[in-house]
């Protein structure tokens, strides 16, 4: 099995009615706009993707949608993280199962387990989509705690699948410890720290603002740009007190790519003067 590479958007979740349905017709212009945009693949029902908030049919029908509609060579990994080992194996299965390309959990949010409870979690569900390529998710601003090192270590004695990581951890240093892991293909997911993290050894991106902006983060990735570093920075300023799905939806819409931007509650859409904002962007 091919590891990830590249730029990889993590794709937003197209839903309708409100946000209580998917927007089965969505999948496809959304992927069109990622691979025409150079974008080499997407990671499903992750942060962006709303994945926690979709139930466990739901995400297996968003993993089905983006799978049937890429074209010839497009990545489509598998977001599986859960809040319980079951729903993550079911998920991590599935995927596997339908011909995804690679499967990431992030550690479970609310309990902040221990280093055990972290390695027996990832090892069944390393060995669950086992061959596909695993991958960690660090996100403690997410799940509420740090992956520690030496657990990375302890799963991949044991899921020989393990393959990476990606790490959505900011300042610098928080990502540093883990560009440390020797053997282990690293994506950074704070588009401002991409340059910084491919010049310490990451191997690509996966990235939230790729969805909206995928000709931006692919030139950032494959061409090192200066020139996109200074927009995702940009981008990632002016957005910092908007809600971040609605904003990158609102954009989709207003690509004509999405025709609704609605967001699973409690997420919320835009007010006015918000709409405003990602307008100008």
């Amino acid at each position: 099995m091919t590891n990830l590479s590249g730029a990889i958007a993590a794709a937003v979740t197209p839903l309708r009615d409100g946000g209580r349905r998917l927007d089965e017709a969505g999948f496809a212009p959304l992927v069109r706009s990622l691979a025409e945009g150079g974008i080499d693949g997407l990671l499903a029902c992750g942060t962006t993707g709303e994945g926690v908030l979709l139930s466990v049919d739901e995400r297996r029908r968003v993993v089905e949608g983006f799978l049937a509609t890429r074209p010839t060579g497009f990545q489509v990994a598998v977001h599986a993280g859960a809040q319980t080992t079951a729903d993550t194996v079911t998920l991590s299965a599935h995927a596997l199962e339908v011909g995804a390309d690679a499967v990431a959990v992030i550690a479970p949010p609310y309990y902040p387990l221990d280093a055990e409870e972290l390695m027996r979690h990832f090892v069944q569900v390393a060995n669950a989509c086992d061959p596909l390529p695993f991958y960690l998710y660090e996100f403690a601003g997410r799940s509420g705690y740090a992956i520690p090192v030496d657990v990375i270590g302890r799963v991949r004695a044991r899921s020989p699948n393990l393959r990476g990581l990606k790490v959505s951890d900011t300042p610098f240093s928080a990502v540093e410890p883990y560009l440390a892991v020797e053997g282990m293909d690293l994506f950074i997911g704070s588009e401002p720290l991409v340059l910084r993290g491919i010049r310490a050894g990451a191997v690509g991106a996966v990235s939230g603002l790729a969805t909206a902006f995928p000709e931006i983060v692919a030139a950032l990735v494959h061409e090192r740009s200066e020139r996109s570093h200074t927009q995702v920075s940009r981008h990632r300023e002016r957005l910092r007190n908007i809600p971040f799905h609605a904003a990158l939806k609102e954009i989709l819409v207003a690509r004509s790519v999405l025709t609704n931007a609605d967001v699973r509650p409690p997420l919320r859409g835009l007010t006015p003067s918000e709409r405003e904002i990602v307008a100008a962007l």
